[in-house]
């Protein structure tokens, strides 16, 4: 399979380093176009057999999976440019445009002359897709269950993914994507802590960063429950108890809940 990404900014670095590494494909089947060349060569000297240019039709007509990594409103214009060079019959295109629709995406190809439309793909990744990390979530139109699981196949080497209704999409990028942003906060925050205690500021971090990864492989036994692994070290009367009951008193869970809200498109949110 051979991917072709349009844009070498955050997303389309990040998601070619992933494929690069995963094995799902080789890096000589990933290319890479944006306009400017200092950062294509940025990846090229990260990922040498990866593919660059800067040409957006060139990099896609290859492809088997077409990739339009891209800021939202630069994606009509893009779309126009690569659509009469797009095979409907043997490829399929995703956008990681954030809160572009399916619906935006069918009338930018159609208005781009695609007859037929290409199977179409929303996703929403993470910039931890560059580690073999991200949570993907994905929608489609157009597409068949082989497509849908060829491609979450492909993103599950880079992490995890699902397949979603279009409806929870934005969800899913406050949830997940945003939630990077969060849990790196939280990781600033037990940092400072951490020099507070008297640990050096590295030491800190890298205490911190292992033991998010401890907590989260925690929750990938069967069955397992945040809280249920919560209760197995707060002890009557413990030092964890008092430190937890601090942090609900300055609002912890209150504070996440209501930045997941606050990001969310103000049409969607609940509560």
């Amino acid at each position: 399979m051979k991917f072709g990404i349009i844009g070498a900014g955050n997303m389309g670095r990040a998601l070619a380093l992933g494929l690069a590494q995963s094995g799902a494909v080789k890096a000589a089947d990933v290319c890479v176009s944006n306009p400017h060349t200092q950062k294509l060569e940025q990846l090229k000297a990260a990922v040498p057999d990866v593919n660059v240019t800067t040409s957006n039709v060139e990099c896609v007509r290859e492809a088997d999976v077409v990739v339009l990594a891209v800021k939202p409103w630069k994606l009509a214009e893009v779309v126009a440019e690569v659509a009469p060079a797009i095979d409907s019959r043997r490829q399929v295109v995703c956008s990681v445009a954030g809160g572009v629709g399916l619906t935006a995406l069918q009338e930018m190809f159609a208005q781009a002359g695609a007859n037929p439309l290409p199977p179409l793909y929303y996703l929403i990744p993470n910039t931890a897709i560059a580690q073999r990390q991200s949570m993907t979530f994905m929608c489609s139109a157009g597409s068949n269950r082989e497509t849908d699981e060829c491609l979450l196949a492909v993103f599950r080497q880079l992490g995890d993914a699902m397949l979603v209704e279009e409806r929870l999409m934005n969800a899913g990028m406050v949830l997940a994507s945003c939630g990077i942003a969060n849990a790196l906060r939280y990781v600033r925050a037990a940092t400072e802590g951490g020099v507070q205690l008297g640990f050096r500021a590295a030491d800190a971090q890298h205490i911190v960063a292992q033991t998010l990864r401890g907590a989260a492989s925690l929750l990938d036994a069967e069955g397992a429950h945040a809280e249920a692994e919560i209760d197995k070290v707060t002890t009557p009367g413990g030092l964890t108890i008092r430190g937890l009951n601090a942090m609900e008193r300055e609002g912890f869970s209150n504070a996440v809940v209501q930045g997941l809200l606050a990001a969310m498109p103000e049409s969607e949110r609940r509560g």
